[in-house]
């Protein structure tokens, strides 16, 4: 798992508890996800709608709980942003 990942996590876990849900990280990319991308924590072609934000989540939950935990995003974000 990346430190990109690690950052990249901690920065759209708005309710700081470890885990990600849908909501948190469709409104975390759109709020932050410029400012990220900016910083090179987000690729620029990362930074989608709401749309392609529920796709990464969807593609992200292996175990169809409805929430991320920094294991199943770091695995998804690592492999689709080449980290």
């Amino acid at each position: 798992m990346s430190e990109k990942a690690r950052k990249l996590f901690d920065a759209l876990d708005l309710k700081a508890d470890g885990e990600l849900t849908r909501a948190e990280v469709i409104t975390a990319i759109r709020t932050k996800g410029p400012t990220l991308a900016a910083h090179g924590d987000l690729p620029f072609w990362g930074v989608g709608d709401a749309d392609a934000s529920s796709a990464l989540f969807d593609a992200a939950d292996k175990n169809g709980d409805d929430v991320l935990t920094f294991e199943e995003f770091a695995a998804e974000v690592d492999r689709r942003f080449g980290w």
